[in-house]
């Protein structure tokens, strides 16, 4: 029997404010969280801006000295996933611990430690790598510090699905409780690789927005004056859990997950096909695995990355699953605010599709000036938008051509 699904608890580190109660706020007033990088010195970078986190410390979840050999993405993971345990009120023990799961998404893992090493090892010697390297910065280390940390034992994955790999999680922690191996699972992204060789590699591709001069209006999906998307870094992480298992401990349901979709371009590393053919099957299969019609659905939250193909490719694929409806649906790209958070993307997202069924508010997309000429759908320009969301869709789509949609409606 298939069971039903839904989400108890989330948790939010992000460039708009660590905790969910100050992103939220931020992302629904429609703020950003782009600036200049002060991580290191861009003098020659060509890009200069990105959208770090400004406010963490990792004290106000774990114990310093047992998180001084963690790379930076674990320990956002670590918090956003400790805020999401906390919020749900869930009790992990011995009679239940088997039946909790861990599924994470990861795009990178520790590239700063890698090239903070490499470069004591070119000055110092091999001598002086730390034995702690390799499990600072291996992508499944969020998930396994999570499991240490919470005392969970059932299924521990990671995701590496690049900009998928977050909803890749979600997705498939929600398959794990609807086909009954696991009654609860931790799941979401994290991701942190604002450092010089991650700049650098995206800004070779021409990935990157350039808009140095003015970092908040950098990021302006659907646009017609978008350049590239802008980094960013972070994690989002929600509790799942098998519904009857829920309503039996009274516990507070933001949304239920209701369906899961994933495809491949099978087409180029980095761009989408025209019209976004990949995408839209992976849409349709998140629909139909809903039980619900298109017509059901009230609002996106858009993969949306200010890039110029990925935009009108996305809006391609709207109008294929939707057809007539697509004019009707609200669609927003939180990557206005955030930046794109790579990995981490899709638990972030996923977090803020959550709360926007649970609201009853699309967030904006901001510096949404003048639609590009292919981009005519209605993307909730500028203003936060209160309206009925019975049923959304938050869409990851990543290099690979991989694809990953999941779908939730609000819980009645």
């Amino acid at each position: 029997m298939k069971r039903r699904v839904v989400v108890t608890g989330v948790g939010l580190v992000t460039p708009l404010g660590t905790g969910v109660a100050k992103s939220w706020e931020n992302i629904c007033a429609g703020k950003s969280g782009v600036a200049l990088i002060t991580r290191f010195d861009t003098s020659d970078f060509q890009v200069k801006i990105a959208a770090e986190v400004k406010d963490f410390n990792v004290e106000d979840f774990l114990d310093k000295k047992a998180v001084k050999h963690f790379d930076l993405f674990v320990q956002y993971g670590l918090a956003a996933a400790m805020m999401a345990v906390g919020d749900s009120g869930v009790e992990i023990n011995e009679s239940n611990c088997g039946r909790v799961g861990v599924i994470t998404g990861c795009g990178i893992g520790g590239l700063p430690t890698i090239e903070k090493y490499h470069q004591i090892c070119l000055e110092k010697g091999y001598k002086k790598l730390t034995p702690f390297f390799i499990p600072m910065v291996i992508p499944n280390m969020p998930s396994g510090h999570i499991s240490m940390q919470i005392g969970s034992k059932g299924p521990n994955l990671t995701l590496t699905t690049a900009c998928a790999a977050g909803t890749h999680a979600v997705g498939e922690a929600y398959r794990h409780i609807k086909y009954g191996m696991c009654d609860i699972v931790v799941t979401g992204g994290a991701e942190a690789v604002i450092c010089p060789l991650g700049v650098a590699g995206f800004s070779a591709m021409k990935a990157l927005s350039s808009r140095n001069d003015a970092p908040e209006q950098a990021s302006r999906p659907f646009d017609k004056d978008r350049d590239g998307f802008v980094m960013s870094e972070g994690s989002g992480m929600l509790i799942l859990e098998e519904l009857e298992h829920a309503k039996a401990r009274g516990a507070h349901i933001y949304a239920e997950v209701c369906g899961y979709g994933l495809s491949s371009d099978a087409y180029h590393i980095a761009a989408p096909p025209e019209g976004g053919e990949g995408g839209a099957r992976a849409m349709q299969m998140a629909v139909e695995d809903s039980g619900l019609t298109p017509e059901e659905f009230d609002y996106i939250n858009a993969h949306g990355t200010s890039t110029p193909l990925n935009d009108r490719c996305e809006t391609q694929a709207i109008k294929t699953v939707f057809k007539d409806h697509a004019s009707r649906l609200a669609i927003s790209s939180t990557k206005s605010m955030t930046g794109h958070m790579l990995g981490a993307a899709g638990g972030i997202e996923a977090v803020f599709t959550a709360l926007s069924v649970h609201h009853q508010i699309a967030p904006p997309t901001a510096n949404l000036i003048e639609p590009g000429p292919e981009c005519d759908l209605d993307y909730v320009p500028g203003q936060a938008r209160e309206m009925k969301i019975e049923a959304a869709l938050s869409n990851s789509f990543g290099f690979g051509g991989t694809n990953a949609v999941v779908a939730m409606r609000r819980f009645r």
